[in-house]
Formats: C-alpha cells, structure tokens, sequence
C-alpha cells in the first residue's frame, strides 16, 4: 500500500456565463486529495481548504488520477 494521494481535488468556481447561457470557470485551485484506504476498497476524501463558494453551489469539483511514477 502506498503512502501517497491517488486523487488530487480540485475546485473552480463559475465566474460568469457564455454567449449560450454555458457556466464560465475560473482557474482550478487544489484543495485536497484522496488518500487509499489500507484494506484496498474505496479512498478517504481530505480536504484542506473548503471555498465558500462550494457551500452555496457555485462552482465544480474536479477529481484527478495522479499518475503513479515507477
């Protein structure tokens, strides 16, 4: 088992809309990662920082895979 986050969290919030009514985003910032758990089933979520646009619906999570290097 690794020591290492097999996800990176990341957030970007909407800053606007497009000419077809589409969400704009702003640049995505990390916020966390995601940790494997030691019995190998499903992952534990660690957030560092929580925007507080996140808590009132305006913006996107992004889940990344961190590419393992051998």
């Amino acid at each position: 088992m690794t020591n290492k986050p097999t996800h990176r969290i990341s957030f970007a919030r909407i800053v606007g809309t497009d000419d077809k009514g589409a969400d704009k985003l702003g640049s995505a910032r990390e916020i966390g990662a995601i940790w494997p758990r030691e019995n190998g089933k499903g992952g534990i979520l660690r957030l560092d920082h929580i925007p507080v646009e996140l808590t009132r619906h305006q913006g996107v999570l992004f889940v990344n895979e961190i590419a393992s290097k051998n």
